[in-house]
């Protein structure tokens, strides 16, 4: 009967037309119809922020051991209290044991409810998605208070640091834990170690959109330009910035590893 209906109504729609509709009629279901292969099973999380089954657990509220200092790969200074790593300022940044390229990032980080300061100097912390060096090397996306803390748009929360501001600001209030859900996507060299195809990162900011597959210039830097230098898998660095307000707080830390983009 469908059929039937169709052609009965395909008065005045000339050859191509009538050709077309033919052709549709003529075809199956089935042949658009994928069956193989199957995508793997992967079970989901029993509670909020909990890791998936395929996911690797780089914080579960008891432990560092999957952390090292960045400056001389020494078991990792912060301090783990109730579940919840503290940033040790004095101690420096800390990076993952393991090295990353393409992933799926989860981790809550905290400022503290009777933080100080303003602008830079407040809550300020990072997430650099591959770690290139001991310092303030690699591809950061900004950890700040910016629920009432004006600062420069691409330094605000959920920014990629000196590059692209965050599509909205989905920041709560301090003393509230924050989410990011992170995709990266590494930058691919060639075997001459030019750059075939440049970074780029999707950011979810509690549940809401920030940064849409937004495409890296280079690596992160305070002053200048950003560029590329050849590298290949990396660590996953979190920053003890230097500013004068108290520390923040991270937990429920985890990752899943993607195919790499060819």
């Amino acid at each position: 009967m469908k059929t039937k209906r169709v052609i009965a109504g395909t008065a005045g729609l000339g050859l191509a037309g009538l050709l077309a509709v033919a052709a549709w009629a003529q075809s199956k279901p089935e042949e658009t119809e994928v069956w193989t292969p199957t995508p793997a099973k992967v079970a989901p999380a029993k509670d909020p922020g909990g890791a998936p089954s395929d996911a690797f657990v780089l914080f579960d509220g008891s432990n560092l051991d999957q952390w090292v200092a960045s400056l001389d790969k020494s078991p990792a200074g912060w301090t783990v209290a109730d579940g919840v790593i503290t940033v040790n300022k004095a101690r420096g940044n800390i990076e993952t044991k393991k090295s990353f390229r393409d992933y799926q990032l989860h981790l809550e980080w905290r400022v503290p409810a009777d933080i100080t300061g303003s602008g830079q100097g407040r809550g300020n912390s990072g997430v650099f998605l591959a770690s290139t060096g001991p310092r303030d090397q690699g591809y950061e996306v900004q950890i700040l208070d910016s629920y009432k803390n004006a600062t420069y748009v691409n330094g605000q929360a959920a920014s990629v640091y000196k590059q692209h501001p965050p599509l909205v600001n989905a920041s709560r209030a301090p003393g509230q834990w924050q989410t990011y859900d992170i995709i990266w996507r590494a930058p691919v060299f060639g075997a001459d170690g030019a750059l075939t195809k440049p970074a780029a990162v999707t950011v979810i900011h509690n549940g809401v959109l920030a940064q849409d597959n937004a495409v890296l210039a280079g690596e992160t830097v305070y002053i200048g330009k950003p560029a590329y230098k050849t590298h290949g898998a990396a660590p996953i660095k979190l920053q003890a910035h230097g500013d004068p307000s108290a520390p923040i707080s991270f937990r429920n830390i985890w990752v899943r590893e993607l195919a790499p983009r060819s």
